[in-house]
């Protein structure tokens, strides 16, 4: 097996020893190669590529989106993805669920779980998915997957990719390495990585320590950073921060497996060769890494509450103006000062749907316990939610000093559709049957004699 590591292009990020290198920059055009001359110049698609090679386009969007949604790269392989291909046939997709998926009638009630434990047998990443809810609809591309990986063994001659949807890894235990098609990202609890619909990979272990994380499909538009309006240049997300990896690939000669989620269905064909065996790519449509704890967040400095809106990292936007297929949002490190102002947030109402797990730390807004790393929630459209008692009570009399929120980072997949439980989730020992009356607890303060 031959496996190459080399940066291609000048401003790749220098990796200890063992590790990947990157490209910085947020839906730049990269070009990278793994072989001196791999890559084409001025050209995408010669008459003979170098090192006996195939070209091949991959394209995120339609040839004719606008210049500024335009997705597509260049790949530069050792056989085209037609030659990694057999007779496919259709698999076990597990508890692996797509939208739309109505497999049970919930309550109107906010949803809470525990953290799912990892289990002791062997479970590959694509064995370990379990879908939590749904949304939209895969085939019309709107809407989305939440679901928890548990994963205690890396995936070997294992090879996949997700024609549905775009794939947000967030991990919350244990570290993942992504061998793609376009090079190598290393990801650990506090990063972000962010794979495209048709990209190849195999998932790894780091250590073959278990692995447990949530991961976000994306049926709909890309994800992309959001407007920042008033804000202005700075602060959030900022582009420079997002690493995509340099070009790497397996020229390996052995028995494998490809596996493709299609339409909802996974779909397995055996192979003679690794598919991740491209030697230099150029384009812009490519995985990427993020740290979380390079967000800068911004928030009210003298009084009352923002939005959460002000917390986003990326979103998939939707055909409507300023509503979002999907937003992830952070709930990171950051100083409290607004003065006589309840801080954490508000009880309330909201079109939009939001699944929310804990990667470490405390909640600001849920401090009763309950919700603790690994765990997660769903409060649907339209149905009311807010702090639990503790949360309250602390917040509505403590000193309103300057204070810190240090060691937590709490995540948010909001959308604008109702998200469907699976019956995997509803029927779950972790599911938290008494969350849906932590509401009651509040106690009644009102007093009509005293102001």
């Amino acid at each position: 097996m031959n496996v190459s590591i080399r940066p291609g292009s000048a401003g790749a990020q220098a990796a200890a020893p063992g590790s990947p290198g990157y490209l910085s920059g947020f839906g730049n055009g990269f070009e990278t190669e793994a072989l001196p001359g791999a890559l084409p110049v001025g050209r995408n698609s010669p008459q003979k590529c170098a090192y006996g090679l195939y070209a091949e386009q991959l394209s995120g969007s339609p040839f004719t989106a606008p210049r500024a949604t335009n997705e597509r790269s260049w790949l530069y392989r050792i056989r085209p993805t037609v030659a990694h291909w057999g007779q496919f046939r259709k698999m076990d997709a597990g508890l692996w669920r797509s939208a739309p998926c109505a497999e049970v009638d919930m309550p109107l009630a906010p949803l809470r779980w525990d953290p799912i434990p990892l289990p002791e047998e062997s479970l590959s990443f694509i064995e370990g998915i379990r879908t939590i809810t749904t949304a939209g609809d895969v085939a019309s591309q709107s809407g989305m997957g939440s679901h928890i990986y548990l994963a205690t063994r890396s995936m070997r001659d294992e090879y996949f990719y997700n024609a549905d949807a775009e794939m947000l890894f967030v991990p919350q235990q244990g570290a993942l390495r992504l061998w793609t098609e376009f090079g190598i990202i290393d990801i650990a609890p506090g990063e972000i990585a962010v794979i495209p619909r048709g990209v190849k990979l195999r998932v790894e272990l780091h250590d073959e320590q278990p692995a447990r994380g949530y991961l976000c499909e994306n049926y709909g538009g890309a994800f992309t950073l959001p407007e920042r309006g008033p804000i202005g240049a700075n602060c959030l997300a900022n582009p420079r921060d997002f690493l995509t990896p340099v070009a790497a690939y397996e020229d390996r000669e052995a028995p494998s497996t490809l596996v493709v989620k299609w339409g909802g269905n996974l779909w397995r064909a055996d192979l003679a060769q690794s598919p991740l065996d491209v030697v230099a790519w150029h384009g812009n449509y490519a995985p990427y890494k993020y740290d979380l704890r390079r967000y800068s967040p911004v928030g009210p400095v003298l009084f009352d509450h923002a939005d959460p809106s002000i917390f986003t990292v990326l979103t998939s936007p939707s055909e409507t103006p300023g509503t979002a297929n999907i937003d992830f949002v952070i709930f990171p490190d950051r100083w409290l000062v607004a003065e006589n102002t309840f801080r954490p947030p508000w009880y309330h109402m909201n079109v939009m749907s939001e699944f929310m797990g804990l990667i470490y730390g405390v909640y600001d807004a849920k401090t009763g316990g309950g919700f603790v790393p690994g765990g997660f929630s769903l409060h649907n459209c339209m149905l009311p939610h807010g702090p639990d008692m503790n949360a309250f009570e602390g917040a509505s009399h403590a000193e309103l000093k300057p204070h810190k929120l240090e060691g937590t980072l709490a995540f948010m997949l909001e959308t604008r559709l109702p998200q469907r439980v699976t019956r995997y989730a509803a029927e779950a020992p972790q599911f938290q049957k008494d969350y849906a009356g932590y509401g009651h607890e509040l106690r009644k303060h009102f007093d009509p004699s005293r102001p």
